[in-house]
């Protein structure tokens, strides 16, 4: 999928988190990549995450999922909203619509949510802590976009949603399928369904905060530490007072702490297995059997095409005379050849591998590595 007429130099420098704008369908031959009922068969199935927000007198109430299929038989004439979070875990065309938005590093992107709505449906005036790209799929929809909010802007009470107390809109949309609108983070805003079957995905986007950055980094430094490695003091003098907790004993305290987390070749390498995490780490992808050697030389002899499972997040780092490959928290060097195939690997869904490496064992070492733990599949289907 390419966005026709789309200029992504102006895009960045213009708009990418800092000001919201609306793209009219720039998709060369746009078609809804998932059926309403799909989704809401999925909204079904144990281990995917999904909500069911319905509109009433009182407000907005949020179901849970996994739904029983018996509760859409049951929805009335009220505005309701089905939301089913990473459809392109499990949809090859909806994973498809990442593809074109690829000019954000792959590191950054988090997943495809998509939403069903029917008439007057919607989530209610909020603020999203990350990018978005809004593509409106089926039917219409009215968005309204309000200024930046803040973490003291005053919420609404509700258990399960965090809707704004005031929302003052400076635009407005009517998108129409195929339409897209990009809110940067902070930005309020507020879609609401015109008309029955509007879908609309939204494409997510990435950015830890410093709080889970500093707690995660930490917590993995602490936990390598050995249980001696402690203060210690063997030039201590006589203190006037001995209630005071002196200068050069908080020197030493915030020295200890600072030489623990300034290792950068250590920060790298955790933030890049950190940051590869899955999404939903409880999910199993990895194959009933593993693959045997012989199977896999052939297949790549054959230039097989491998295909990247959707669930999986791929990135590298480069260094000196090699890369190191992170794959769903794993951590793999690569030099050389491998290195070479690890960065097509990161940079296309599908990817063959040159016949002539068949029969290198770094490579087989690798592709293997990655199949048995459902990163890689050579049917398309993790």
């Amino acid at each position: 999928m390419q966005l026709a007429g789309f200029d992504i130099g102006r895009f960045l420098a213009e708009h990418w988190q800092k000001r919201p704008v609306l793209i009219r369908n720039p998709w060369e031959n746009w078609h809804n990549p998932l059926d309403p009922d799909d989704l809401a068969g999925l909204a079904c199935e144990e281990g995917v995450e999904a909500r069911l927000i319905v509109r009433d007198g009182a407000g907005l109430s949020v179901e849970q999922g996994p739904l029983p299929e018996a509760r859409f038989g049951k929805l009335t004439d009220d505005p309701w909203t089905l939301l089913v979070q990473a459809v392109d875990h499990y949809v090859d065309e909806v994973a498809a619509l990442v593809e074109p938005f690829r000019f954000v590093p792959n590191w950054r992107i988090d997943d495809v949510m998509v939403s069903y709505a029917t008439d007057g449906g919607g989530v209610g005036p909020h603020f999203d802590q990350y990018d978005v790209f809004l593509i409106q799929g089926l039917g219409r929809r009215r968005w309204r976009v309000g200024p930046r909010c803040t973490s003291a802007t005053p919420l609404l009470p509700h258990e399960d949603l965090r809707l704004l107390a005031d929302f003052d809109a400076t635009e407005e949309w009517i998108l129409e399928p195929g339409d897209i609108l990009y809110v940067p983070p902070l930005f309020a805003h507020d879609g609401v369904a015109l008309g029955k079957d509007c879908m609309t995905y939204s494409i997510g986007f990435r950015a830890p905060s410093r709080a889970e950055l500093i707690d995660g980094w930490s917590g993995h430094q602490a936990d390598l530490l050995p249980e001696e490695d402690r203060y210690a003091d063997p030039d201590l003098d006589l203190q006037a007072n001995p209630g005071e907790i002196t200068a050069s004993a908080l020197d030493r305290l915030h020295a200890m702490t600072i030489e623990a987390l300034s290792d950068r070749d250590a920060f790298v390498r955790w933030f890049g297995q950190y940051n590869s995490l899955p999404k939903y780490a409880e999910a199993d992808w990895r194959p009933e059997q593993p693959i045997e050697p012989a199977e896999l030389r052939g297949l790549l002899a054959e230039a097989a095409p491998l295909y990247r499972n959707p669930a999986s997040r791929f990135s590298f780092i480069r260094r000196t005379g090699d890369i190191l490959l992170f794959v769903d928290g794993q951590c793999f060097e690569c030099a050389g050849e491998v290195a070479t195939l690890a960065e097509h690997m990161c940079e296309a869904p599908v990817v063959a591998v040159d016949p002539a490496l068949a029969a290198s064992q770094p490579v087989l070492t690798l592709v293997a590595a990655l199949i048995d733990q459902g990163s890689l599949t050579f049917d398309g289907e993790a």
